[in-house]
């Protein structure tokens, strides 16, 4: 812990954008991709890319689930069928052509059947949406920085940046935060607008890393010396969490990832701000 208290004081001696730490409740915002007691399923899913990815995830269940019906009826029934005592004299016979072409066929059409769903998920996974121009353009460019244990956030075409450390205990509730969201709150987190088009360009500083937002449908793996890009399309306002989600060393646990989606006039408001040294974001 004493790095990253050391870090923490040499984040707040080099930008005023550690101001931004502002509470996370007082904005109003609501805290959607957070993880529930008893929860089993997926995050909500807030941008197009995490809906396609459950849907796909459904659908592929659903697909399983019938194949392993199928699988279990059939040796259930080979096991009735043709014990010794119900067929005491079996066959001779060393292979049946129609099913040898059926269990060959029909798990390639199987496949061919998902691989239409899931390929053109993974492309628009990996490819910025295109805009009434037919362009590949983002609405907004992130940088985002691995370090041993915390994340450096920079807006080239803002010119600011800051760094994002776990919101130590005793600080959860001055921040707005409940004590049930430690290893998920920062102190500085990222700031984006509502519907816009988000390019997150991903490197490590030190080891590999990953920028995982569940909700989002993102992570990507942030490799030393490599510039890695990924997007992302918040469609609701909330407050959204993530982890580093590649094993970086004995704080790996202690570099929680945390994205506040706001209105265009909080960001256009929080923006100019943080251009001006004052980076609280204010009530939305």
């Amino acid at each position: 812990m004493s790095i990253k208290t050391s870090l923490r004081g040499l984040s707040l001696g080099a930008s005023a954008l550690v101001l931004a730490a502002s509470g996370a409740i007082a904005e109003g915002l609501e805290k959607i991709g957070v993880p529930v007691p008893k929860g089993t399923g997926f995050q909500p899913a807030a941008t197009p890319v995490a809906v396609e990815a459950q849907a796909l995830e459904h659908m592929i269940l659903w697909i399983v689930g019938v194949i392993t019906v199928f699988v279990c009826g059939l040796l259930l029934w080979v096991i009735v069928r043709f014990n010794a005592k119900a067929n005491p004299t079996p066959a001779k016979f060393t292979h049946n052509t129609p099913i040898e072409v059926a269990w060959t066929l029909v798990p390639i059409l199987i496949l061919v059947f998902i691989g239409s769903f899931s390929l053109p998920a993974l492309f628009n996974q990996l490819e910025l949406p295109e805009n009434a121009n037919g362009e590949r353009v983002a609405d907004l460019v992130v940088k985002v920085t691995g370090n041993q244990w915390y994340w450096d956030y920079e807006y080239p075409d803002a010119g600011v940046s800051f760094s994002s450390i776990l919101l130590p205990k005793e600080e959860l509730e001055a921040k707005g935060y409940a004590q049930s969201d430690w290893l998920l709150a920062v102190d500085n987190p990222l700031i984006v607008p509502v519907g816009k088009i988000v390019k997150v360009e991903v490197t490590g500083a030190d080891v590999i890393h990953a920028w995982a937002v569940p909700a989002f449908g993102v992570m990507h793996s942030a490799v030393p010396g490599r510039l890695g890009e990924t997007w992302f399309r918040a469609d609701k306002e909330g407050i959204y969490f993530g982890q580093c989600t590649t094993l970086c060393g004995k704080d790996h646990a202690y570099m929680p990832i945390e994205v506040k989606v706001v209105s265009e006039e909080a960001y256009a408001k929080w923006i100019e701000g943080a251009k001006a040294g004052n980076l609280e974001l204010a009530s939305n």
